[in-house]
């Protein structure tokens, strides 16, 4: 008899502890040791329990080295999060024209996601955001 997989995944002991250092030193915009992780072979896209990437969570926290780590790194500019977030809409949300234009640089979609920024733009008053992805 066949028994489906768990539910949960199991994992080498230390491997949840890691990751959650990765998301931290994304949300603190540590982008040297960011850079250190991934090239010591951390996962760039790598998500957590919310669906939200490194990228995501950079970018949320307005931290421009950090997400241009991680754009050199090969970040998936539009990888939503469980809510349909990207971090374009993230950026836009909170205003940071910086790193708005580093993520168009990089190819971010500004239609991506079912909240995506181009929402966000019109949303929040945003024009002069709007009428460049219109």
């Amino acid at each position: 008899m066949v028994s489906a997989p768990s539910a949960q995944a199991e994992f080498e002991p230390g491997v949840i502890e890691v990751a959650a250092s990765l998301f931290d030193l994304a949300r603190q915009g540590d982008h040297d040791m960011l850079a250190r992780c991934l090239e010591a072979g951390a996962p760039v896209n790598l998500t957590n329990d919310k669906g939200d990437t490194l990228l995501m969570l950079a970018a949320y926290h307005c931290h421009e080295q950090a997400v241009a780590t991680l754009l050199e790194h090969g970040a998936d500019t539009d990888r939503a999060n469980d809510r349909g977030q990207t971090p374009l809409a993230a950026v836009v949300f909170h205003n940071d024209l910086a790193i708005v234009d580093r993520l168009l640089a990089a190819h971010a979609d500004p239609r991506a996601g079912t909240r995506s920024a181009l929402d966000m733009a019109v949303f929040f008053g945003r024009d002069d955001l709007a009428s460049r992805w219109s």
